[in-house]
């Protein structure tokens, strides 16, 4: 692994966090999801095409580097079928992806990171994440 690269965290440290590495490191997921207002709130760059991280497990150890292929930004209401497939946990629709994104950006802690009350709705802006495993 290298310690250079920028460190890349998939929710909270926790059995969620868990499912996500495994399904990274098995290469079932290839995608990801942001708010942009996550980005916003934390001052932190949108990703970009080319950039690496490496992502780290829930004691802080780095398990997985993935490298961006793609990113795009759409409102919640134009998230397509093939990225929520690509996510890997499972949805068969985009109703489902909306359902848990949308019961994890509104969870407590998350609710904390995002700041100022911040709701979600159809037209949130979504950060459409592709990459693949690279080390």
């Amino acid at each position: 692994m290298d310690a250079q690269l920028p460190v890349i965290e998939f929710a909270f440290p926790g059995p969620l966090r868990d499912r996500l590495i495994s399904a990274i490191r098995s290469g079932h997921k290839t995608a990801t999801s942001s708010l942009l207002h996550e980005y916003e709130a934390g001052n932190e760059p949108l990703p970009a095409v080319g950039d690496r991280g490496g992502v780290i497990d829930s004691n802080g150890e780095q398990v997985a580097i993935i490298e961006t292929t793609a990113v795009r930004i759409v409102p919640l209401q134009n998230v397509p079928l093939e990225h929520a497939l690509a996510e890997g946990e499972g949805y068969e629709t985009v109703a489902e992806w909306r359902a848990g994104h949308t019961e994890f950006w509104s969870s407590e802690a998350m609710q904390a990171e995002l700041g100022d009350g911040f709701k979600i709705t159809d037209a949130s802006l979504i950060v459409l994440e592709q990459f693949r495993l690279a080390g």
